[in-house]
């Protein structure tokens, strides 16, 4: 993925609460699109290999919610965590983390993830096709700025991360901040 590039039109389909709904799931089909996530807006995308994985979970996932106030310092309007998993799994992790601020995205079928480039095949963990890891700024549905970890690979026997770590685009969105010397 380069910069300049504009994200793929995708309709993700998601699952959202609807108060109007009784019973013990209350919860209606909503269909999002990628301009109803991006268009407008400057909003940091990260995508990761699965729900309630150990370091998704544990650092890169956590690491947004709690640094989000300072990406809103940044310029950042929104924060989304996409991954290959259905919206049912994303809105259970999302709940088990207790997310204030970020906003899963679920993309169940892949497409988003395949038309990125970053879909690959993970069988060697039992998990079939899932996401890379990467992060990224995007401006008004544009790729501003790309932060993917090395080796992308089917059955990558690593899973890299630091590239795509919140501290890492923190440090990036400071620098441009920066204003220049003379």
């Amino acid at each position: 993925m380069k910069t300049g590039t504009k994200l793929p039109d995708v309709t993700f389909h998601t699952r959202v609460r609807d108060d109007a709904i009784e019973g013990p799931n209350p919860f209606r089909w909503q269909d999002v699109t990628s301009a109803d996530y991006f268009a407008d807006k400057r909003v940091v995308l990260f995508s990761l290999p699965g729900a309630f994985t150990p370091t998704c979970s544990t650092y890169q996932l956590p690491g947004f919610e709690n640094g989000h106030a300072d990406f809103v310092a940044q310029g950042i309007d929104e924060i989304y965590c996409l991954s290959v998993n259905d919206s049912f799994v994303m809105n259970k992790w999302a709940e088990a983390q207790k997310l204030k601020y970020v906003k899963v995205i679920p993309d169940g079928s892949g497409e988003f993830t395949r038309k990125m480039g970053m879909l690959v095949d993970k069988d060697n963990l039992g998990f079939g096709m899932r996401s890379w890891r990467y992060a990224a700024i995007v401006t008004d549905g544009v790729v501003e700025a790309w932060f993917e970890e090395p080796g992308l690979m089917d059955n990558c026997p690593e899973d890299p991360y630091g590239v795509s770590s919140p501290e890492t685009m923190l440090a990036y969105l400071a620098e441009q901040k920066q204003p220049e010397l003379a």
